[in-house]
């Protein structure tokens, strides 16, 4: 049987600020060898557990002026791959943290965003990552 402890199981995403995300995306597509498209690039990997189950992590540049990081002031924010999020969360609430909304389902996976003692945003993502493989497209990796 799967592990169903609620908790972070490895990195979900990596998003910042740019001046200019299309530039930037370009300049780590043409330097880096980055698979680029709109919202970034998918770096494509496997499950340490299940390793015929393929996993993303997202790494986006968003406009320097984007309020999706709000209310956290940092240029970054990281997003982290979870396995049972609503456990996850209740255990949150319980012992405090900031909770700054609540869950949103969507075909690839759930997500909650909540805050750091330091005043970072984290995005938590229960993934569904068959629906990116299904997809198709280039990844990194």
């Amino acid at each position: 049987m799967d592990d169903t402890t609620p908790k972070v199981t490895g990195i979900g995403g990596i998003f910042f600020r740019a001046k200019d995300p299309s530039s930037i995306k370009s300049w780590y597509g043409k330097h880096l060898g980055l698979a680029i498209n709109d919202y970034g690039s998918p770096f494509e990997f496997r499950n340490a557990h299940r390793p015929e189950e393929i996993n993303y992590l997202q790494w986006s540049p968003f406009h320097e002026g984007t309020d999706y990081m709000d209310p956290s002031t940092k240029e970054f924010m990281i997003n982290y791959r979870v396995q049972n999020l609503e456990g996850l969360v209740r255990k949150l609430r319980e012992s405090g943290v900031t909770i700054l909304d609540s869950i949103e389902e969507y075909s690839y996976g759930k997500f909650i965003h909540i805050m750091d003692p330091e005043g970072n945003k984290i995005e938590l993502w229960e993934p569904v990552d068959s629906v990116f493989t299904a997809m198709g497209g280039e990844t990194t990796k």
